[in-house]
């Protein structure tokens, strides 16, 4: 499948969904080592029908979704997007996962996240954006805390899985903390030669 480059990090970049997705997607959102990290997805079964119906939803009506594709090989491997975006209190929340368990633990996560950042920051102009993630899920925290995201609280016990009961951590960044990595050096670049 042919993408497109949106924002290009150093190991990855990210580009518009589309609709031959659909089969990773599926794949991901049915494999539980994938989604109980990620909350409900767990719990909802998928088909590819389904997950077309969603890919199609989200271009229609413009949502800030995007592909993860691996940099070397064109290979889609996760999702981002950020969602309830707020254009007059300028604030939304921030989704992301790598689905392609072959790139998990190799910084392609952070990579994704600070071209969404890059985005929400400085495409859409957001002071704020939050998220959130479960105690357990130590290697999605301690992603977000590299990146420059700060706890700002908890829900108490807020998901039961097996029995078990977790902590929802909330973490938020502000415009004023994040550093550009993409959007500002093209802004430089093209007043430059103007």
């Amino acid at each position: 499948m042919k993408y497109y480059k949106k924002l290009i990090g150093e190991k990855c970049y990210l580009t518009s969904v589309a609709s031959d997705d659909a089969e990773s997607w599926t794949c991901w959102f049915n494999d539980l080592e994938v989604t109980v990290p990620l909350g409900n997805e767990a719990y909802i079964p998928t088909s590819l029908d389904k997950e077309r119906e969603g890919i199609e939803h989200a271009l229609k009506s413009g949502a800030h979704m995007f592909s993860i594709v691996d940099l070397q090989s064109d290979i889609a491997i996760g999702r981002c997007l950020l969602f309830d975006v707020n254009l007059i209190d300028r604030n939304a929340k921030l989704g992301i996962f790598i689905g392609n368990k072959e790139f998990w633990g190799k910084g392609f996560g952070s990579d994704a996240l600070r071209l969404l950042l890059d985005y929400g920051f400085n495409l859409l102009n957001l002071n704020n954006i939050m998220l959130g993630a479960f105690a357990f899920n130590e290697r999605a925290i301690q992603c977000y805390k590299k990146v420059g995201f700060k706890e700002i609280g908890r829900r108490r016990q807020a998901r039961i899985i097996g029995g078990v009961k977790y902590d929802s951590v909330l973490m938020d960044m502000l415009a004023e903390e994040f550093e550009s990595i993409f959007v500002k050096p093209i802004i430089a670049s093209s007043s430059a030669g103007h």
